[in-house]
C-alpha cells in the first residue's frame, strides 16, 4: 500500500484500525503499524493528524515490545522445563520430540 496517495484523515483512520486490531491478540498488526507509519509520524513535516498518529505508533511499539517479551519468556521457559513437567509438558506440545530429554 502506498501511503503517499492517501489523505491524512485516511492515514489516521488506518493507523487507528491497526492499533486497535493489535488488541485482538494480533501483535503482527502492531508491527505493521510501526513499520508503515513511522515516517508519517516522525519524519514528515507537521500536519494536524500527526500527533494522533505518533501516539498510535508509540503505543503499537510498546504493545509489540510487550508481546515479544512475553512470547520470548514463555518459549524459553517451555523449552527449558518441558521435560521436567512430564505429562503436562507433553499435553502442551503440538508434537512430542523423540529421544531422551
Amino acid at each position: 500500500m502506498n501511503l503517499e496517495r492517501l489523505p491524512n484523515e485516511e492515514k489516521l483512520t488506518l493507523c487507528r484500525k491497526y492499533y486497535l486490531g493489535g488488541f485482538a491478540l494480533l501483535p503482527f498488526l502492531w508491527l505493521v503499524n510501526v513499520v508503515w507509519f513511522f515516517k508519517e509520524a516522525f519524519m514528515k513535516p507537521p500536519f494536524t493528524e500527526q500527533t494522533l498518529i505518533k501516539t498510535y505508533v508509540k503505543r503499537s511499539a510498546l504493545g509489540l515490545l510487550f508481546w515479544v517479551t512475553v512470547l520470548t519468556t514463555w518459549i524459553t521457559i517451555y523449552q527449558h522445563f518441558r521435560a521436567q513437567w512430564g505429562e503436562v509438558g507433553d499435553y502442551l506440545s503440538f508434537t512430542i520430540p523423540l529421544g531422551t530429554p
